[in-house]
């Protein structure tokens, strides 16, 4: 059964600033010669991968409001320089819109499953899948989405 993670998407402000930061580090190592992986570094190593990487997917709270997911490839546990234990988790660099959801801070990352996640806003979402990202935020803050 699949797993899910959510983190604080901590510098962006929204979907937008994180696809194109995600598009600065893809240019950087383009720029470079060099294949493009997105990994996001962690502290904590999840004990959970198989689950995780059974269709599982990182989702981002930004501005205090769940908003978009990415896949989780692979989770990679390594040692840095300083001989701490710490994690890369590989995303698909494509960022998936969800239905907002208010969610208070929290440090690290924590598991969420399958039914506590939101659902995606795709092309079967109607008004929701072109409504500005700005307008699902108030709307759902507003408690009206």
């Amino acid at each position: 059964m699949s797993l899910h993670l959510i983190k604080l998407c901590v510098g962006c402000d929204s979907i937008t600033d994180l696809e194109e930061w995600i598009e600065e580090n893809r240019s950087h190592y383009r720029r470079l010669g060099r294949d493009y992986e997105q990994t996001h570094t962690t502290r904590m190593v999840p004990k959970r991968v198989d689950e995780l990487l059974d269709g599982g997917s990182l989702f981002w709270v930004i501005r205090g409001q769940v908003a978009c997911r990415q896949t989780l490839l692979d989770v990679r546990p390594f040692t840095d320089g300083e001989g701490i234990g710490r994690c890369h988790l590989v995303l698909e660099p494509t960022i998936v819109p969800v239905e907002p959801r208010p969610y208070r801070p929290f440090q690290g990352w924590r598991y969420l499953t399958v039914k506590d996640a939101p659902r995606d806003i795709d092309a079967n979402a109607g008004d929701l899948a072109v409504m500005p990202e700005d307008m699902r935020r108030e709307l759902a803050e507003l408690g009206l989405l």
